[in-house]
């Protein structure tokens, strides 16, 4: 065997080449020693805080103190010029772009406005100005919105809290969603600050204190990204429907079982049910679920800056972001991720319009049948049939996304909502045919906004004149007493 001394004296230049390859190896073992001290160094820093944050502080910039990275990163929810085919944060008219519902929530809030929510950051400001707080609202409404939320359940208790009226708590309630809401203060993990997620999962015989950090990173959207009631008449408990199961037939009997009505249709006397945003659930039966992909991952995609890895807290579309997010797992270009997601929300769409004009005219039909002498015993089965059906609809139609989250489960949602739709149509045409009805009944013109609204009998101008003066008197006085307040935080 030719040791090494031997080799470099035969061989002199290999003596260089071991001397350089050492040079290297030293060099870059100095480079990765120096990271990893300089990175625990930042660390240490990033840990350390400027001020102690109190436990219910709701305040976004005090929390920004002491993650100047999650702040900035945050504060960019304030832009709201993306829009992509079916969503996004730009400020969009739905009912004016889609009348029918305008039509299938006659007699209830939702028929008065409906806007593409704009984000986090604006979350008071729209729920002030949309037209749905313009009649009397529980303060449940609240609960979701705000980061002075768990400080005000804290102080007086969630029933009391849920008990209040919407109006009566607007001073309290000022600031945006935000750091609070999903953040202990002390030691930055995760955690559930409203009670009825602990409360669903308790129903279930789960702990909270058991799931994951990623798990987590889910759980603390479906504090709010879910379908939700509130319980009692006087209650007004906000409770989640998932003692049955998760999926649009499970929640629908849960609330067949406990007699709950949202609104009775104001044309058909349909006992609704309307959706929130079941977006925690329908993600549930995805793909992504399945891989063990968090909503985090796509919405608020980690993302590195001066040797930080952080998670970003602009919560936006994945499609405002492919590059960030869809790509870290996906190799396809941006047209061609764009083109999929945009493939399956347009299929999602499609069978969406087909259950809107089956209950548009099954809830009109409804209607005639009454105006024509119908009796309640005939009717009951029809009632229900559109209750059923409508709730299928809106189970999709109300989730962020149009289906996309679970493609599968948002179309055959819609294809029994529209076969039930139909079912009903079906036994209206023989209930007016006993009462010798048997032309066709012909549709109004719902075809905008505006008709729509004035075949239900909603007074718009009246509407947007009382929420012009409550813009203009309440909410300036709301905030002067918050002003007060903020010193003692």
């Amino acid at each position: 065997m030719i040791t090494i001394r031997e080799l470099i004296r035969t061989k002199p230049w290999t003596g260089w080449a071991l001397f350089g390859g050492t040079v290297v190896i030293v060099f870059l073992a100095g480079l990765f020693g120096a990271s990893i001290i300089e990175r625990r160094a930042e660390k240490g820093i990033r840990l350390q805080p400027v001020r102690e944050i109190a436990e219910w502080e709701p305040r976004n910039s005090v929390w920004g103190e002491n993650y100047p990275r999650e702040y900035q990163s945050y504060i960019a929810t304030r832009d709201t010029s993306f829009q992509s085919k079916y969503g996004g944060s730009r400020m969009r008219d739905i009912l004016a772009e889609d009348p029918r519902p305008v039509i299938l929530w006659a007699g209830y809030a939702f028929s008065r406005d409906y806007n593409q929510a704009r984000g986090h950051y604006y979350a008071i400001e729209d729920i002030r100005n949309t037209l749905r707080t313009g009649v009397p609202q529980p303060a449940t409404c609240w609960t979701c919105k705000s980061t002075d939320v768990p400080r005000v359940m804290s102080k007086m208790g969630a029933a009391a809290f849920y008990k209040s009226t919407w109006t009566d708590l607007g001073p309290d309630i000022v600031n945006h969603i935000g750091c609070q809401d999903c953040h202990d203060p002390k030691t930055m993990n995760l955690r559930i600050t409203r009670p009825a997620l602990v409360e669903a999962f308790a129903r279930q015989g789960k702990r909270i204190e058991d799931a994951s950090h990623q798990e987590m990173r889910s759980l603390v959207c479906a504090q709010c990204h879910v379908e939700y009631y509130f319980k009692g008449k006087e209650d007004k408990y906000l409770t989640f429907p998932w003692d049955k199961g998760f999926s649009p037939d499970a929640m629908e009997a849960y609330y067949d079982s406990v007699g709950h009505v949202d609104f009775v249709h104001a044309l058909s006397r349909v006992p609704v049910l309307k959706a929130q945003h079941p977006d925690y659930e329908l993600y549930r039966t995805g793909i992504h679920a399945q891989r063990g992909i968090s909503c985090a991952d796509c919405h608020m995609p980690y993302k590195s800056e001066g040797g930080v890895k952080f998670s970003n807290h602009w919560m936006r579309s994945p499609l405002a972001n492919i590059a960030g997010s869809c790509q870290v797992c996906h190799r396809e270009s941006e047209q061609e991720l764009t083109r999929n997601v945009e493939d399956r929300q347009d299929r999602v769409r499609e069978l969406l319009t087909l259950a809107e004009n089956a209950l548009v005219r099954a809830h009109l039909e409804a209607k005639h049948a009454w105006d024509n002498g119908a009796g309640e015993s005939e009717m009951k089965p029809v009632l229900t049939l559109i209750r059923h059906a409508q709730w299928r609809w809106d189970w999709v139609a109300a989730a962020n996304g149009m289906g996309f989250h679970s493609p599968a489960e948002a179309l055959r949602a819609l294809a029994t909502s529209i076969a039930k739709a139909q079912e009903a149509h079906a036994e209206l045409l023989r209930i007016l045919a006993r009462k010798g009805i048997l032309e066709p009944f012909a549709l109004p013109d719902v075809s905008t906004k505006e008709k729509a609204q004035r075949y239900i009998g909603f007074d718009v101008v009246k509407a947007h004149g009382e929420k012009a003066a409550f813009l203009k008197d309440v909410v300036p006085a709301w905030d002067a007493k918050a002003r007060t307040r903020e010193a003692g935080y």
